[in-house]
């Protein structure tokens, strides 16, 4: 039997973007359904930003102890090095993806909206049918919001399939490789190889480019790449992975002599691309831009009342972007005036230590002559007291130098992501350098560095 639905809005897509859509279009009073195939949340909420960041505090945390046993730290010892269980710990990574993921659900729930768990395949622009465990329903909805997120990057040489594994198929290992090579120096590829280095598997990454992390300037990436050498995980730059057979990667250096490098498992972080097929979008005449759906600053596509958002208009491929791209569609829908004109986006590697940029980066100035200032964390009280201060951490504010506009602000240290909110709301809320010199910021915190940097940009900074 084939029920057939009539909604204001459908949503195509459970995660950041698409759920958010959802609950604000409920929340507005808009006759709304989300059709997820998957588990609400994601990539993100599943497989992804969550469960990565769980595994990297669980992997935090064992490398301590070991240091701990190793020599004494702190007035702290250990008889015995930790043991683990990474099975447990990917069952409670596994109960905290499970906790949130009712909580969407919930969330859904109290705002009115109705979910179907399924597979869309568009008939139209605005018409869909929906292959369910429950049986199929054909939707026919005024406006769409297509949210169908990305999938991984698979490289021909590297085929998805046994040990030869995406991110996705990383985070749901239940027993550690005892070694593990890394395709792509990206921050996914980072943030993944250096969590399985804490937890003691012997990682090698192999990058294209001739830098890991190539979106970041040198002196950004510099302590990351000293905690990769100082912690034994080999590099191998301009270089390319030409297959991988039953116990090794084969690899082209950049001289362009051929490498072996032995491998149980083979993490392939090649980046992301829009998940486009497999929904008959074809049907619906979206103009595209290269693999991405084409929008304009509303996030409207060339076909009227089908909106997209999030990973399938493009870069950057970030979740908050989705997010405030979702709500910002609902209301449009409800007859609200709003565009999507963020003054800037953060973006935060997880890495060892974490990266945060967020606006425009000193080769970035476009002609404009910039004052660029740096606040080392070795002089910073707060980082001090929690050992934060050895890796070369530092704040950096990029500001314009005729009106002291801050026009960037980049930072890398231990718990730095935490000041992403800062750095944004300085630069959204068109901050000048007085503005931060000016706030009083807590004693003792990182956000004392920031502080410091915008009076260093001014040429009195107190403890520099």
């Amino acid at each position: 039997m084939n029920e057939i639905t009539r909604v204001k809005v459908l949503v195509v897509g459970g995660g950041p973007g698409g759920y958010a859509a959802a609950i604000r279009c409920g929340q507005l009073g808009l006759d709304t359904l989300l059709i997820e195939q998957g588990r609400l949340g994601g990539t993100c909420l599943t497989r992804g930003c969550i469960p990565s960041k769980a595994i990297i505090h669980a992997a935090t945390q064992f490398e301590e102890m070991n240091r701990v046993a190793e020599a004494p730290r702190f007035g702290i010892s250990l008889a015995n090095p930790p043991r683990l269980d990474f099975a447990a710990t990917i069952d409670w990574k596994d109960g905290i993806v499970d906790q949130l993921n009712k909580g969407v659900a919930g969330l859904l729930t109290r705002a009115g909206v109705k979910v179907v768990r399924g597979h869309a395949r568009f008939r139209d622009a605005k018409t869909c049918r929906v292959t369910s465990p429950d049986g199929d329903i054909t939707v026919h909805a005024e406006h769409v919001i297509l949210a169908t997120g990305s999938v991984p990057v698979e490289l021909p040489a590297l085929p998805f399939g046994g040990p030869v594994m995406s991110s996705s198929e990383a985070l749901s290992l239940t027993h550690l490789p005892t070694r593990m090579a890394v395709v792509g120096a990206g921050y996914i590829g980072l943030e993944l190889g250096i969590a399985f280095r804490k937890l003691g598997v012997d990682v090698s990454v192999v990058e294209a480019s001739d830098q890991i992390l190539p979106h970041y300037d040198a002196q950004l990436v510099e302590p990351v790449v000293r905690w990769l050498e100082r912690h034994g995980v080999t590099l191998h730059l301009g270089a390319r992975a030409l297959g991988f057979d039953a116990s090794e990667l084969a690899v082209e250096t950049q001289s362009g002599q051929p490498l072996s490098l032995p491998a149980d498992m083979v993490l392939v972080t090649a980046g992301r691309k829009p998940a486009v097929s497999g929904w008959d979008l074809e049907t619906m005449a979206l103009s595209r831009s290269s693999d991405f759906i084409r929008v304009d600053d509303r996030c409207a596509t060339s076909t009227t009342n089908v909106w997209a958002i999030g990973d399938l208009v493009g870069e950057p491929m970030l979740a908050h972007k989705a997010t405030a791209q979702g709500t910002m569609v609902a209301e449009i829908i409800a007859g609200h005036r709003r565009r999507f004109d963020p003054i800037a986006i953060p973006a935060v590697c997880f890495t060892e230590p974490e990266i945060v940029s967020v606006g425009l980066a000193p080769t970035q100035s476009d002609g404009r002559e910039i004052v660029v200032a740096r606040f080392p964390f070795l002089a910073n009280g707060r980082a001090l007291s929690m050992d934060g201060a050895q890796d070369g951490g530092f704040i950096r504010v990029v500001a314009c130098k005729s009106d002291h506009r801050i026009l960037g602000i980049q930072a890398v240290g231990q718990h730095i992501s935490e000041l992403a909110g800062e750095f944004t709301l300085a630069l959204e809320m068109g901050s000048v350098l007085e503005d931060i010199a000016g706030t009083i910021h807590a004693h003792p915190t990182l956000g004392e560095a920031f502080h410091e940097s915008a009076l260093c940009a001014l040429g009195h900074a107190l403890h520099l």
